[in-house]
């Protein structure tokens, strides 16, 4: 039992590591912060279709990399709180694909599908909210929009290689 509380924190704290690491990498390259956001790190948000661990990982990740880039304490509370949704309802639909797959339900392919859309909307419901009342950005349809292009891009794109070379590699056997 300890072995396994050892290793969900130390699952959490790696994926807290790497989402900090690839949000400074898109920041250094303009993309991490703004009304058009391009994180890489979004992608690890489909990690909760695997584990758990992932949940708290990406939520301490995105809280300490909006922290350390220095954006706006809205942001820092509620892009955090953006990414937590978002990884909770992830685990959720992997729960699903991982007992329909126990019972040999053919819904388990398609419900992989369905694991970046949580990330994407929790993001580009909460998010264009933080840019106006963070930094201004009065334009809502605006932020709406480029919020949204900018998830489907990390989450469901990146965030879908990602989930199908885990899936490929047989990373998360057993969990």
């Amino acid at each position: 039992m300890q072995n396994q509380k050892v290793l969900f924190m130390t699952q959490a704290a790696m994926i807290a590591a790497i989402y900090v690491v690839l949000t400074f990498v898109a920041n250094f390259l303009g993309l991490a912060s703004g009304a058009i956001q391009i994180r890489f790190s979004e992608a690890l948000t489909i990690l909760p279709f695997f584990i758990p661990a992932a949940i708290p990982g990406l939520a301490i990740g995105c809280l300490l990399a909006n922290f350390l880039t220095g954006c706006h304490w809205i942001d820092i509370i509620f892009g955090s709180s953006a990414t937590l949704i978002g990884a909770i309802f992830t685990y959720l639909i992997g729960k699903k694909a991982r007992a329909a797959k126990q019972n040999n339900n053919a819904k388990t392919g398609m419900l992989k599908w369905l694991a970046p859309l949580p990330p994407i909307a929790s993001n580009a419901i909460i998010i264009p909210f933080v840019l106006y009342f963070a930094y201004g950005i009065t334009e809502l349809w605006f932020s709406f929009m480029f919020v949204t292009i900018g998830q489907v891009i990390s989450c469901g794109i990146l965030g879908m290689v990602l989930l199908l070379a885990l899936e490929r590699r047989n990373i998360f056997k057993g969990k």
